[in-house]
């Protein structure tokens, strides 16, 4: 088995592992219900819906109304 004749450098070594850390733009799809983009094979955060169905009910927020004098 042959072996290396000299050691290659830690920043050769780096160089070299750091090309596959590059940062990706992670692939996004639309949302029937809402439109919104969301990652595939998840919930929409926006209005909680997965395949159709409704798997997480939207919170709402209770406002109470402005008092006017």
């Amino acid at each position: 088995m042959p072996n290396p004749k000299r050691k290659h450098t830690p920043s050769r070594r780096d160089s070299r592992r750091s090309q596959n850390w590059k940062i990706q733009l992670k692939s996004l799809s639309k949302c029937p219900q809402c439109g919104a983009l969301h990652i595939p094979h998840r919930i929409c955060p926006s209005c909680g819906y997965y395949n159709g169905k409704m798997e997480i009910p939207k919170k709402e927020s209770k406002k109470e109304p402005e008092k006017t004098a």
